[in-house]
């Protein structure tokens, strides 16, 4: 009796959790509802944008770890759009062919292999781990850059960033438009546009940081026009079948400025220009601001945007344990997940969620390689 209960105990079953359920979004499906959101490393160590064997490894071993997406970090669509010196980019045709192997290699393992197009605004030529002066500005002296914005606000101590002409914003649509078609044809299979945590474009959108008069500025249609432009302009050189997302944070946690029913309005609008989903994060916008960080924190802004804007979300901010990402895509909150800084400790988190979850070996996914050593 005893071995029986064991028995029972032990067994796994074949159907899956509807964290496992797999996805699609215009034809495209992807494995499941775990994905991996974009981290900045600061590794492109040459300054050159161009991605390294770390990235490789990276993001390959996430793939064959069961995310069902992979979204390649904070890519800059021009130098002055780097976050810092280090970071990766698709602003020449030599990044097109060092981001292929990685490409190739996600897919390979399974997943769907996505990049973030960004360009950092008054948050960029900052430091990190790789150059020093992390908590603020690159010295140009030490390889730094002037940075722009739509109004002359710093973030914080950083410096005071130049505001942009209106050709210049016309400009950036272009690059924009460009490393869209140059990550196409890297092979990546959906893009993502960084539309918050305080980089270009959500510095458009906020009241707070944006104190412009003209057709960039004032009202919410002239705030939001900049990343409807993008969004235009990425769509217009994708394939059909090539999803579009667009990563937002639903509110800058300060009074008088950016919130969710801005949000909400906005996820509106991007859904008629051909935005498939909305990656709802929040804050980094603003300096200072006290956030309520907590498990799931995050969560309701994306339960709400999908409701209210009819309109695919993801949920992110310390969701860390199998059960607690399952209740959220099974409860409707969110269509998918990401897990992000748990995913910095265990590239196999879906692979433990699946056992965490009752999902058999052979349901989970496990790379042949990989199936001896399975939970």
């Amino acid at each position: 009796m005893a071995a029986d209960k064991r028995t029972t105990k032990r067994s796994r079953k074949n159907t899956r959790p509807h964290l496992f359920d797999p996805l699609t979004l215009r034809g495209l499906e992807i494995r499941n509802r775990v994905w991996l959101p974009p981290m900045d490393t600061y590794s492109a160590f040459a300054q050159d944008g161009k991605p390294t064997p770390f990235h490789y490894q990276h993001y390959v071993s996430r793939a064959l770890g069961g995310f069902g997406m992979v979204i390649a970090e904070a890519t800059a669509v021009s130098p002055e759009g780097r976050i810092s010196p280090n970071d990766v980019g698709l602003w020449n045709e030599d990044q097109v062919e060092a981001w292929r192997w990685i490409v190739d290699g996600i897919r390979d393992a399974g997943a769907v292999p996505a990049v973030q197009l960004n360009h950092s605004g008054r948050k960029g030529s900052t430091g990190s781990f790789a150059v020093g002066y992390e908590g603020q500005s690159v010295p140009l002296d030490a390889g730094g850059w002037e940075t722009v914005a739509p109004s002359p606000i710093a973030f914080g101590e950083y410096a005071t960033p130049r505001e942009l002409a209106t050709d210049e914003i016309r400009g950036i649509i272009e690059q924009f438009r460009a490393a869209a078609d140059r990550a196409i044809r890297a092979g990546f299979q959906a893009i993502e546009i960084h539309a918050a945590h305080g980089y270009l474009l959500s510095e458009f959108l906020d009241p707070l940081t944006n104190e412009r008069t003209d057709e960039y500025g004032g009202d919410l249609t002239g705030r939001m026009r900049l990343l409807i432009e993008v969004s235009d302009a990425v769509r217009s050189v994708m394939p059909d079948n090539a999803p579009l997302l667009v990563r937002i944070s639903a509110t800058d946690w300060a009074a008088g400025g950016w919130d969710l029913d801005q949000t909400i309005a906005v996820a509106r609008a991007l859904r008629s220009h051909g935005v498939d989903l909305i990656d709802v994060s929040t804050g980094g916008i603003i300096a200072g601001v006290t956030i309520p960080a907590e498990p799931g924190y995050q969560v309701p802004f994306a339960s709400e945007v999908r409701k209210h804007a009819d309109i695919r979300t993801t949920a992110v901010g310390l969701i860390t344990k199998a059960k607690q990402a399952d209740k959220i895509v099974n409860h409707g909150y969110a269509d998918a997940v990401e897990i992000g800084r748990a995913a910095l400790r265990n590239p196999y988190w879906p692979l433990r969620a699946a056992y965490k979850l009752g999902l058999s070996r052979e349901a989970a996914g496990y790379p042949d390689q990989y199936v001896r050593g399975a939970y």
